[in-house]
């Protein structure tokens, strides 16, 4: 498909194309930092991240669409108070070196291992965005901001509680896991008592994470399942609500009350998905038909199930919220209509094929140009996306 042809198409279907590029670089990032366990999966984390990361850079954002002068999204605003008007931008790598220095040494002096576990990768990747964060030229400005504001509430919602926590209880050597004792594994119980599944919730020995205790319906033989930080589905929750703020706040200019409720339901509606995915985890144990095939099962619907329910659940909301949110901000609107009279003003903006004098074409207020053929047959902008009024538009006999 030619570059011209591709512009047009993603004009015309920017939500569709916007979706899959935060499903597949989602799904790229959740393989990263949580893999599961056991399963070949884990390795499409850098093609799905690649693939994610394009769509994003030449369909969703495409570039010189933006730049600093021009960029008045939420998140530029955000980032120029948190680094003092720009002042402390040139010293990202020095900060990024700072951070995997002091990753190294607490694996060293106060964690139980050396080794790099799943909150060293998310520190690191961090690190990693602050190192690189000034060799991104201007023009994918947005695309660097979003990146830098997804890592870093990666590391609000995901480390930093854990390291308070570890502070509070004085326990540095092993994981604390305060979130699925208070909001999962209580959840998780009461749903499944609701659904008929008697259960209990306790503590195990040897262990700092809960247990909840079930019996088969098949053999009465008890089964307990520790619900640990690394198997709760914290992660993918984790990864979904930074992903989410980190596109709002980048992608629209003011911080509407709309958009904070859509932000708040997103957390909300992601924990209640995480909740759920440990529930059918235990329902498949639930209606498992022998021991034998009891653990194997429930160690599939980790891996496998778990992570698709989470990501169909995602798609869904994703979905819904393109259809809430306004299609576009005024500022890419404006922009958008920037580009297309610069490249594209030879370009009929409906069908994509070029305009020529033999036949007639008509030009939006916006400056988008198209045939009146296309135009009669479509009765808006896709530029613009207003309403084509015919006795208000230019008629020319190409450009």
């Amino acid at each position: 498909m030619r570059l011209g042809a591709w512009t047009a198409f993603v004009t015309r279907h920017r939500r569709p194309i916007t979706l899959l590029a935060v499903m597949t670089t989602f799904a790229g990032v959740a393989l990263l930092i949580d893999r599961p366990k056991g399963t070949v999966i884990g390795w499409f984390s850098l093609p799905l991240l690649v693939v994610g990361g394009a769509i994003f850079t030449w369909g969703v954002w495409p570039h010189g669409a933006t730049s600093p002068e021009s960029s008045q999204s939420v998140a530029s605003h955000l980032l120029s108070r948190l680094t003092w008007h720009g002042r402390l931008v040139p010293l990202f790598p020095v900060f990024g070196v700072a951070i995997v220095l002091a990753d190294l040494g607490y694996n060293l002096a106060l964690s139980g291992t050396p080794a790099l576990l799943t909150e060293d990768t998310i520190v690191l990747l961090a690190a990693a965005t602050l190192l690189g964060y000034n060799f991104v030229p201007a023009r994918f400005a947005r695309e660097r901001d979003f990146v830098l504001l997804f890592f870093l509430s990666l590391n609000a919602i995901l480390v930093v509680p854990l390291l308070a926590a570890r502070a509070y209880y004085a326990n540095f050597e092993s994981s604390v896991d305060v979130y699925s004792w208070f909001a999962l594994a209580p959840e998780t119980s009461a749903v499944l008592s609701v659904l008929g599944v008697a259960n209990s919730v306790h503590a195990v020995s040897g262990s700092t994470a809960p247990g909840l205790t079930f019996t088969p319906q098949r053999f009465p033989v008890p089964v307990t399942v520790v619900i640990t930080t690394a198997c709760s589905g914290i992660y993918s929750f984790g990864i979904f609500a930074s992903a989410f703020l980190a596109f709002v706040l980048t992608e629209y200019e003011r911080p509407s009350r709309k958009m904070w409720l859509l932000v708040g339901l997103g957390l909300l509606t992601a924990y209640v998905a995480n909740v759920l995915r440990m529930v059918a985890v235990v329902l498949v144990g639930y209606y498992t038909d022998t021991t034998q095939t009891d653990l194997q099962n429930m160690l599939i619907a980790h891996s496998y199930a778990g992570w698709l329910i989470f990501m169909g659940w995602i798609a869904l909301f994703w979905s819904l919220v393109f259809r809430i949110l306004p299609r576009y901000s005024t500022q890419d609107r404006d922009l958008a209509l920037e580009v297309s009279t610069r490249r594209h003003k030879n370009i009929c903006r409906i069908c994509s094929t070029p305009l020529t004098p033999i036949v007639p074409a008509i030009g939006c207020s916006c400056g988008a140009h198209f045939h009146r053929a296309c135009a009669l047959t479509t009765g808006r902008c896709p530029a613009c996306n207003t309403i084509l009024a015919f006795s208000n538009l230019e008629v020319t006999r190409g450009i």
